[in-house]
């Protein structure tokens, strides 16, 4: 999953069926002219970096800055916050996945709790390699694009 650029949303807007990668009210507000533009209500994931990778996007893992963006969501006709996401760093061990998804979900709980207006109810967390563990801690999307089309080789991509 690649993070999505503000200057992009344009062209996709009038397609996607949700966006999994919000992590800046920046991203929310481009998202909302858009849905505005094309008279559509856009669904939405918080992307949150829960691992604390520094080459992943999202947002810090933590009950404020989570919030601060759900809340903006509720003010926002064209948006509707669905739920969270993130991606775990990839580990040999898939169990050392589990706090990681573990932390999303409780994260979530939270942020219901909060607000009662949030009625989060997806979690996007695990991918072709954990995604079992990703179910077993409350996944309701997983990306299995590898056990689908196979591994990518972008030895060939040109630029």
């Amino acid at each position: 999953m690649s993070h999505l650029q503000r200057n992009k949303v344009k062209y996709i807007a009038d397609y996607v069926t949700m966006i999994q990668s919000v992590d800046s009210l920046k991203l929310m507000n481009t998202i909302e002219k858009e849905g505005r533009k094309h008279d559509r209500i856009i669904p939405i994931l918080i992307e949150v970096n829960v691992g604390e990778e520094e080459s992943k996007f999202g947002v810090k893992p933590t009950l404020q800055d989570c919030m601060e963006l759900a809340e903006a969501s509720l003010q926002l006709p064209h948006v509707k916050l669905r739920g969270l996401m993130t991606s775990a760093p990839y580990y040999d061990d898939q169990e050392k996945t589990r706090p990681i998804f573990r932390r999303l979900r409780e994260l979530r709980d939270e942020m219901n709790n909060q607000n009662d207006q949030l009625k989060l109810d997806v979690l996007s967390m695990g991918m072709t390699h954990d995604y079992e563990i990703a179910v077993e801690e409350g996944s309701t999307c997983v990306r299995v694009g590898t056990a689908i089309f196979g591994p990518r080789d972008y030895s060939n991509r040109q630029y």
